[in-house]
């Protein structure tokens, strides 16, 4: 995973924190990245979320994934991926 992965997950972090989530780049011990998300209004709603690049020739070259491995949105939309995400972390009543 090279810098297109560094950089899909920082623009993901611009569009959370527009809408209100907080949102970092992590980097584990073993080098892995991924995005922590936390709603700020109920801390108990988080998500960590991944950026993979795709084998199959069809689909675009890079994708958001959730914390169980299942591809969310497509990583050139930042914007819609972190629509999503801010709809399942949403408190009730928000």
């Amino acid at each position: 995973m090279g810098d297109d992965n560094v950089g899909h997950l920082e623009r993901l972090v611009s569009e959370l924190d527009a809408r209100g989530l907080l949102a970092r780049v992590v980097r584990t011990q073993s080098g892995r990245l991924f995005v922590r998300v936390i709603n700020p209004h109920a801390t108990s709603l988080s998500e960590n979320v991944t950026c993979r690049p795709t084998a199959v020739a069809e689909l675009p070259d890079w994708w958001y994934c959730w914390s169980w491995g299942e591809r969310m949105h497509t990583a050139d939309d930042p914007a819609g991926a972190a629509t999503k995400v801010a709809r399942v972390l949403a408190a009730v009543g928000e």
